[in-house]
């Protein structure tokens, strides 16, 4: 094909900065609350919720959010809050504020496990609610079949427990999220890519096959959370469905996609699973404050674009990651392999807070040259043969049987019938507008072929 055929100025001026890499866009919606990233967890705490809003404004930056279906979500409400955590723990992120802890009765910070990693900061209860809502959010819509991938970076807070917080996360999303999913879907698969072991998720769904729990971390008998051995497979009924790959540090991009790929495959013809969640923590990528990994931006994404090319329904969340540009880096690019896109190095002209991404200001920047690679071939080969030994106790999928008991009548979205039908009625209209415009450039451009 010659150059011969240019958009005009205006035109070119509204054109995303991306081209589609294949001809099967899925159907993704985007959650988020522009609110969540105000939250402070203190000046010199880890955890920078403003990491979300560098986030939005590179996907927006990249046209990204013109292929999608953008939600701006509510709060989860305390009862849904209730459906996993207990309810002295509710009561608690509800009445505790910075200026009345130090009046709670004694022995309060050891019960909810409040010290460093979890403080008390302002409207703490407002934060934890607003994305375990968009997780709930996402989760409705693609139980109602509206997306075939749901995503909310603001989620992913894996390590809370039902009764207390953990490693800086308050209300489990995730958890709340399988609950939810489980009433509509016999199987849920959990892939968790997180520097750390997702030890939330995993203990709460511990005793059943309806969940299986995979996570690839961070292992050594001490790093936070110090669980996530290989020989944690679950028990009672969920007894080998629970899978663990421990990592030593300075993991390497071939590495860590070839043993990816090789457990995951398997699993998902096996498991079977109708619906997956996978959690993108992004302190497994290298130069991360917190992390001893030496994963590149496109090597972290092309283990969630795997699992995206098996076509089974997917909410993808968020999690850990404390250098905050390449947070949102990194989810912008996999917000855009998500959508079949590939986004350029270069980064959008006239982006806001541009000189975060300094000195290099590109979407890719080199992360593997810090940590030396401490696992071995052996030792790799010998974690995959025992993945796949875990796997194949498995004997196929377990059948589940779905009673009408089990269907939820509550709508979690808030929305009355009519709302919801006005949005399924605008969401089909975008959706004929968008193949309409997808037909009419293949149409101009077979035209100068």
């Amino acid at each position: 094909m010659t150059n011969t055929f240019t958009y005009d100025k205006k035109t070119s001026a509204e054109q995303p900065l991306f081209e589609f890499n294949s001809s099967y866009t899925p159907r993704v919606s985007y959650h988020f609350n522009p609110k969540v990233s105000n939250y402070h967890y203190g000046v010199r705490h880890p955890m920078k919720p403003f990491r979300l809003m560098l986030t939005d404004h590179l996907v927006s930056g990249y046209g990204l959010h013109k292929i999608m279906d953008l939600y701006e979500t509510r709060s989860a409400t305390p009862d849904e809050l209730r459906e996993f955590h207990s309810d002295d723990y509710v009561k608690f992120l509800l009445k505790v504020t910075p200026e009345n802890i130090s009046k709670m009765p004694r022995g309060t910070f050891e019960k909810f496990n409040i010290g460093d990693d979890c403080p008390i900061f302002q409207n703490i209860f407002d934060y934890s609610s607003l994305y375990a809502g968009a997780s709930l959010d996402a989760s409705k819509k693609l139980i109602n079949d509206q997306s075939d991938i749901a995503i909310n970076w603001s989620g992913g807070l894996h390590h809370a427990k039902k009764g207390n917080p953990s490693g800086f996360c308050y209300i489990n999303d995730i958890v709340l999220s399988v609950l939810n999913l489980l009433k509509y879907h016999p199987r849920v698969l959990y892939i968790d890519i997180d520097l750390h072991h997702g030890d939330g998720v995993q203990e709460a769904f511990y005793t059943t096959d309806r969940v299986f729990t995979v996570s690839f971390h961070k292992y050594n008998g001490e790093f936070f959370p110090a669980t996530g051995d290989i020989n944690e497979i679950g028990c009672s009924k969920g007894k080998h469905f629970a899978m663990n790959v421990p990592l030593d540090d300075g993991i390497d991009d071939e590495s860590y996609i070839t043993l990816f790929k090789s457990v995951i495959d398997p699993l998902i013809t096996t498991y079977k699973p109708t619906v997956i969640i996978q959690q993108c923590g992004a302190d497994s990528l290298g130069h991360d404050r917190l992390g001893c990994f030496n994963l590149n931006i496109k090597a972290h994404g092309e283990c969630v674009n795997f699992v995206k090319s098996f076509g089974i329904p997917m909410l993808v969340v968020g999690g850990g990651g404390y250098t905050p540009r390449n947070v949102s880096r990194l989810w912008a690019h996999e917000t855009g392999l998500l959508n079949n896109v590939l986004l350029p190095k270069e980064l959008p002209d006239g982006l806001p807070f541009r000189d975060s991404f300094g000195p290099d200001y590109t979407l890719y920047p080199v992360l593997d040259d810090l940590f030396e690679n401490k696992n071995s071939k052996k030792y790799l080969e010998d974690t995959r043969i025992r993945c796949l030994e875990n796997i194949r106790y498995l004997q196929g999928a377990p059948s589940v049987r779905m009673d009408a008991e089990l269907i939820p009548t509550q709508d979690i979205s808030g929305l009355t019938e009519d709302e919801e039908d006005e949005i399924n009625e605008i969401n089909e209209e975008d959706d004929l507008w968008r193949l309409n415009q997808i037909e009419k450039e293949n149409s101009k451009i077979r035209e100068f072929m």
